[in-house]
């Protein structure tokens, strides 16, 4: 398995951390300082919408620098597309969620030849050229769900449950790192036989829709016969659920995600997902954007860690943050900290469980 390595100053770095420290002679102060965004799609996450580019956009009109942010709807070539016209009209500054690292490595090299800086937001790019890495501690968020279906499970008091795994696209480097930290969890569970290591299979492109599909089919030829699922993010994980709950099984297997949307609160509360793991956005968001504007002007800021691309080796300057476990016990951290509001969690069908959770 590919490793990232990471060093890190401290955990839950904040934007605040960051410290500026010269000029970057490659970017040309005279040219309008305009910072381009590329956002994956709105399909795998409904946070790239809701909260990155919100986040995102507050941010730089605080700082009133211009900015076009565009979402590539999953579309390799509107990827590319979309960073030649940001290049074009004039960006000095490029940050990127990848598709792929094939995709977002031919964008970064053709930034990086016309004396545009570039950062890789909240996925590396492998083999890439960016000048930063902002995102989470991606093994630490795996870890994570490892333990919160361990926990589930425990509370359940299940014997020899058999786990699923649906695992995250094949081409995100960050759906490596999800893996790498709940299978620290898990194989050791599967090894001493307190756990069945059950079926096991990636998602392509992180589909929801082809998510079901496959799960759909380890039930049928597991004839029923898993007690608990360790799904990679929230959308994965309502996809489980809708299954489930056409067998009658929601609420008695317990199953993961991350990225704490609204619909996984919603089914935390009801019982039907076990725990889902909370991303602070804007913190991720902010600590991007002061790089993008501090590169806009034509300085560069240090950084407190540092991750190693696994293919080149290189050391790619970075700010990683700390993720948190989320239970229904937990589930108004999300909500006091202003990434779900309570209006849009605690509908009718939800008001009674978001009292007992103590959403206000």
């Amino acid at each position: 398995m590919r490793r990232v390595l990471t060093t890190l100053a401290a955990a839950g770095l904040a934007a605040g951390a960051l410290t500026a420290c010269g000029d970057d002679s490659n970017n040309d102060s005279t040219r309008p300082a305009k910072i381009g965004v590329i956002l994956p799609d709105s399909a795998s996450s409904n946070r790239w919408e809701t909260a990155d580019r919100k986040y995102l956009e507050a941010a730089f009109k605080a700082a009133g620098v211009e900015y076009d942010i565009q979402n590539a709807q999953g579309d390799k070539t509107a990827f590319q597309t979309i960073a030649d016209q940001q290049i074009t009209n004039g960006a000095t500054v490029l940050m990127i969620v990848n598709l792929d690292s094939g995709t977002g490595k031919a964008v970064l090299d053709k930034a990086k030849n016309q004396g545009v800086a570039t950062i890789d937001y909240d996925r590396l790019t492998l083999g890439g050229t960016a000048e930063y890495y902002v995102s989470f501690d991606n093994v630490q968020v795996g870890k994570l769900q490892g333990e919160g279906l361990q926990k589930c499970l425990t509370d359940l008091k299940a014997e020899k449950p058999v786990v699923a795994e649906l695992h995250g696209s094949p081409t995100d480097n960050n759906a490596t790192l999800f893996k790498e930290g709940y299978e620290s969890v898990l194989n050791p569970l599967y090894e001493n036989g307190t756990y069945v290591k059950g079926p096991q299979e990636p998602v392509p492109a992180w589909n929801n829709t082809t998510a079901g599909t496959i799960f759909e089919q380890m039930l049928t030829q597991a004839n029923n016969k898993i007690d608990g699922v360790l799904a990679a993010n929230d959308g994965l994980g309502n996809a489980v659920i809708t299954t489930l709950k056409k067998n009658g099984l929601n609420g008695k297997v317990p199953v993961t995600g991350q990225d704490a949307d609204t619909q996984a609160l919603q089914n935390i509360l009801v019982g039907d997902q076990c725990m889902t793991v909370y991303k602070a956005v804007k913190q991720e968001a902010d600590a991007a954007a002061e790089l993008a504007i501090a590169l806009s002007k034509g300085e560069r800021k240090d950084v407190p860690g540092k991750v190693t691309d696994p293919e080149t080796g290189r050391a790619v300057p970075s700010v990683l943050l700390t993720p948190k476990a989320i239970f229904f016990d937990s589930v108004k951290d999300v909500v006091a900290d202003g990434y779900v509001t309570k209006a849009d969690l605690c509908t009718a069908a939800y008001e009674a469980k978001c009292a007992e959770a103590g959403v206000s």
